[in-house]
């Protein structure tokens, strides 16, 4: 499998990714937006960072890009789609999946570990885990507040496409252990397809041993399954 990892002008996380997907067996390679999504991909990692310097809203101008609009054509196809904190800005931007992403309820960017609650664990993200596991990872993100609509809500809650809300290390979802505000403590949710999924937090920090631990191996695992 070859997995194209988008870079645009201000992805800081691309290389991080990269480094981790190969780290698990999986053939990773940059690709500059303006080149377009290689023939040969067969999955696409949308990294972290600033694209675009977060200009108008965090993702908003990428989710504009002709290679976001190739990657849709690849999801829609069943080939699947990763988007970490801006690539889930740009994932939710482009309409890969539900809701938004806005300004931390701090209003301050925010750098540290927070626990992620499993809620599925029959999908490609999650299979490595088990449903109710609870997974340590980082964040580093100024607009990583989740916000929907109530309705749309209960349409992703009554679909099961909510794959990861922030808990406390009990597995407890509660307001203090949610570090930016999100609604309904959401941190990560699936597109159409269970082959599509953004999370705000970044297990590619959370897959080599000796930097940050290895709980986000799982995630990244999916390529290689």
């Amino acid at each position: 499998m070859t997995v194209s990892v988008i870079q645009f002008g201000g992805s800081n996380c691309d290389r991080d990714a990269v480094a981790a997907l190969t780290h698990l067996g999986v053939d990773a390679e940059r690709v500059w937006h303006e080149d377009g999504l290689p023939a040969d991909t067969d999955g696409v990692v949308i990294p972290g960072g600033f694209s675009y310097g977060d200009y108008l809203r965090a993702g908003a101008m990428a989710a504009r890009t002709p290679i976001v609009a190739e990657v849709r054509e690849a999801a829609e196809a069943g080939t699947p789609v990763l988007g970490v904190c801006n690539g889930a800005q740009i994932g939710c931007e482009s309409g890969l999946t539900e809701g938004a992403f806005t300004t931390n309820r701090s209003a301050r960017f925010q750098c540290e570990h927070v626990h992620l609650r499993v809620e599925r664990a029959d999908t490609p993200w999650t299979a490595a885990y088990d449903e109710g596991a609870v997974i340590e990872v980082p964040i580093a993100h100024g607009e990583g507040r989740f916000e929907i609509r109530a309705d749309r809500l209960e349409t992703l809650e009554a679909e099961n496409r909510v794959l990861f809300r922030y808990c406390d290390a009990d597995g407890n979802v509660t307001d203090a252990a949610n570090p930016n505000g999100s609604t309904a403590n959401v941190a990560g949710v699936l597109g159409a397809r269970d082959s599509v999924a953004v999370m705000m937090p970044h297990p590619e920090r959370a897959t080599l041993p000796d930097v940050g631990g290895t709980d986000g191996q799982g995630v990244l695992r999916a390529f290689a399954e």
